[in-house]
């Protein structure tokens, strides 16, 4: 689905990726994680195609990623931020269905859409007519993962999605997502730097570190055998994923 060789991306003097090779395998939920700073962000944000590396080629659905290809590709890609990104002078069933709407979809299209979509996310249709300011956290996600997927994309990408979230609501939420990926079937990315969720969520992990990857492989690969002194300390640090049941 993605294929990354030999990227890298700067911001002045920082390097946020030296030269980093990565398969993202289509139907599949890959989770990116690792302590802050390490570039999974930066990694995420590549992929989308909101910068360009400054080496290295991108390809996504075997095609490069380049200025003239990204307005079609980006049609083909769902994409989700902390917090949602809601446009808050717009209802949630306006910004739910804006994209289609900007693709002039008949009317008839975007109410079945949207219909699906309220099932899928479990969300109140009362909702949709509120705006931003008026929802709750938990409902905002939703509303911005109705928008990612209105327009049934090859790939979602959701970057720390849940990370503003109040504990209860993330667990539920938690639950709602993996429910959700497991329907689909689509090819995730997501980005997190809790560990007790990648487990939870992913099919396979990439731990990374200053912009390189330490391992990549399964939950219980990472939980059960970490690579190296760091990824080690890293499952150390966060317990949890056991509590999740994640591990065989």
């Amino acid at each position: 689905m993605f294929s990354l060789k030999g990227v890298t991306k700067a911001f002045g003097s920082l390097m946020a990726l030296p030269p980093i090779n990565l398969a993202v395998h289509p139907a599949r939920t890959t989770v990116l994680i690792g302590p802050s700073g390490c570039g999974k962000s930066t990694l995420i944000r590549l992929m989308a195609g909101l910068i360009r590396p400054d080496q290295g080629t991108i390809l996504f659905m075997d095609t490069p990623i380049t200025p003239d290809s990204l307005p079609q590709l980006r049609l083909r890609m769902g994409y989700v931020i902390q917090e949602g990104g809601l446009f808050p002078h717009m209802t949630a069933r306006r910004n739910a269905t804006l994209m289609a709407g900007y693709l002039r979809w008949p009317e008839s299209r975007i109410a079945d859409r949207l219909r699906e979509l309220v099932n899928l996310t479990q969300l109140s249709e009362s909702t949709l007519d509120r705006h931003p300011g008026e929802l709750s956290g938990g409902q905002r996600q939703r509303v911005s993962l109705m928008r990612a997927l209105m327009l049934d994309p090859d790939v979602l990408l959701l970057d720390e999605p849940l990370g503003a979230l109040d504990p209860m609501i993330r667990f539920d939420l938690q639950q709602d997502l993996r429910r959700i990926f497991q329907q689909l079937r689509k090819t995730v990315v997501l980005v997190t730097h809790d560990l007790a969720e990648a487990a939870f969520l992913a099919d396979e992990m990439v731990l990374m570190r200053d912009g390189r990857i330490v391992q990549q492989g399964s939950p219980h690969e990472l939980l059960q055998h970490p690579a190296d002194a760091f990824a080690e300390r890293f499952v150390r640090a966060q317990r949890r994923p056991l509590d999740y049941g994640a591990t065989p």
